[in-house]
């Protein structure tokens, strides 16, 4: 799983990578709002670290932003306001967990999980649905036009990826980790290969497709 980290402090940047990459993620970090808000347009992540006091791009304003995005990536505040009322502003303007500077790694992690642990359930319960095109997690059925489509399991598993980020642009990077789990060079064409195996099942057979690529970029699912 990715983890974004939002913090202008580089010595806390630091320590939040290194220990959740000991956890077992893999860790972006942007040391200000704008860039933050690019990252996380851009890239599924699992969960975001995001600081309040941010230069170009406040914290709270980010959040706010993906919201209306309908971004609904878990985030937790990181920040050294303590009273009350910034924690409840915090949490009306779209966060879901609030840590006061200074702060336990061995707690901040315990969030992340808990927040991860919500989040999972709500979206395997959730059925996905962009324009025609339809996907079951539970029963891992997928229909288009109410006709079933049969995918393999890499197939699948692209286009749950994809759906779960509809109208955002999954890299190849990305890709590579989340379906092959590093296990590919990046330079290799295998996801143009994937990509293009899932198109000839989900859009080759209709007229609107669903499967665009954005160059330079990678790959995005919407419906036009």
């Amino acid at each position: 799983m990715r983890i974004l980290i939002v913090e202008d402090d580089k010595k806390i940047a630091s320590f939040l990578e290194k220990g959740l990459q000991e956890a077992g993620f893999s860790v972006d970090v942007s040391y200000n709002g704008v860039d933050g808000l690019s990252l996380a347009l851009t890239e599924p992540y699992a969960a975001a670290v995001i600081d309040i006091m941010l230069p170009g791009l406040d914290g709270l304003s980010l959040i706010e932003k993906l919201r209306l995005r309908n971004i609904d990536i878990p985030v937790l505040i990181l920040s050294a306001r303590q009273s009350v009322d910034d924690r409840i502003e915090g949490l009306q303007r779209g966060g879901d967990d609030y840590m006061v500077k200074p702060f336990s790694f061995n707690e901040l992690l315990a969030r992340i999980q808990a927040l991860l642990r919500r989040g999972q359930k709500h979206a395997d319960a959730s059925v996905l649905n962009v324009g025609e095109l339809q996907l079951n997690p539970l029963s891992r059925q997928v229909t288009r036009q109410g006709e079933k489509l049969e995918l393999p399991a890499k197939e699948y598993a692209l286009l749950e990826l994809l759906m779960r980020n509809s109208g955002r642009v999954i890299s190849k990077t990305s890709i590579l980790e989340r379906i092959y789990e590093y296990n590919f060079d990046p330079q290799t064409n295998v996801v143009d290969v994937l990509v293009c195996r899932l198109r000839n099942s989900v859009d080759k057979e209709y007229e609107s497709k669903l499967i665009h690529t954005v160059r330079g970029m990678g790959y995005v699912l919407r419906a036009e």
